[in-house]
């Protein structure tokens, strides 16, 4: 089964961190682009991070010096650093395939005092 499970979510103080995992299984992980993606309230889906196959990143401006993207091979899985955290990173973060419809379940990344 074809399958990208998401953890690492949680509650922060502004200013804080937080590193999500996104742990794949069912396919040859490494020769697939992957992609960090948020749902805030009442926003839409947008890209946060992507990684392609051969390591090159690329991120929303939003999020740019503050998250890194990075991904490990033998474990299948892709991670996303977030530093610095602000309120308005507030959502649910996916992970994807890149050009697929394989998504995460999800998981909620929450930024308050």
């Amino acid at each position: 089964q074809v399958q990208l499970v998401e953890s690492g979510g949680g509650l922060v103080q502004p200013g804080g961190s937080l590193r999500l995992s996104c742990a794949a299984s069912g396919m040859m992980f490494s020769i697939y682009a992957m992609g960090w993606y948020r749902q805030g309230p009442g926003n839409e889906r947008e890209l946060v991070a992507a990684i392609t196959r051969g390591g090159t990143t690329n991120y929303a401006d939003s999020v740019k010096g503050r998250f890194t993207i990075s991904r490990d091979n033998a474990k299948n899985t892709v991670y996303l650093q977030m530093n610095s955290l602000k309120p308005e990173d507030t959502a649910v973060y996916y992970c994807r395939r890149q050009s697929s419809p394989l998504w995460g379940q999800g998981t909620q990344v929450t930024v308050s005092s």
